[in-house]
């Protein structure tokens, strides 16, 4: 008896001695990352950003979805989606793409475009761009959905990726 408790106590201290260490590695080794306008300019490969809150869901709109991920040399894809609750009459998704200027701290458009369907509770669009090299770019959508006007609307962007 006296040696599963010991065993069980063991246990328990290597436990929590491996989640400590697991947690000190992580604080130590995150550098701080400069937020614009709601995006975190990052070095990685993709960033995916979502809708707000579920809680906020309307009657028509269930979500929607923003991807940025490098795409080779000089490219990015940039994806938008759109998702009801059920099918809809209306249905769109509008996805800007924007480039970080360091001289004026803020985002820039560079592309957008209007993707639309009718009566389906999904659409979704995307596209291969060419950009310059050096700079961090976002994507951030309009998500729209409904039956009559005025529509349900609501948004979603990408944390900044830098493209070398």
């Amino acid at each position: 008896m006296k040696r599963r408790i010991l065993s069980i106590l063991g246990s328990a201290v290597l436990l929590c001695g491996i989640v400590a260490g697991s947690v000190t590695n992580v604080s130590a080794s995150g550098k701080e990352l400069k937020q614009v306008d709601g995006s975190y300019l990052t070095t990685e490969e993709k960033s995916i950003g979502y809708t707000s809150s579920p809680d906020l869901r309307g009657v028509h709109l269930m979500d929607g979805e923003s991807i940025i991920s490098k795409a080779g040399i000089s490219r990015i894809y940039a994806y938008g989606s759109t998702t009801a609750n059920h099918d809809v009459k209306y249905i769109a998704t509008i996805v800007y793409v924007d480039r970080y200027n360091e001289e004026t701290g803020r985002w820039g458009q560079i592309d957008a475009w209007v993707a639309e369907d009718e009566n389906t509770a999904y659409m979704s669009t995307a596209r291969s761009l060419k950009v310059d090299r050096g700079y961090y770019y976002r994507v951030h959508c309009n998500h729209i959905a409904g039956n009559e006007y005025p529509y349900e609307e609501d948004a979603s962007f990408t944390d900044g990726i830098l493209i070398p």
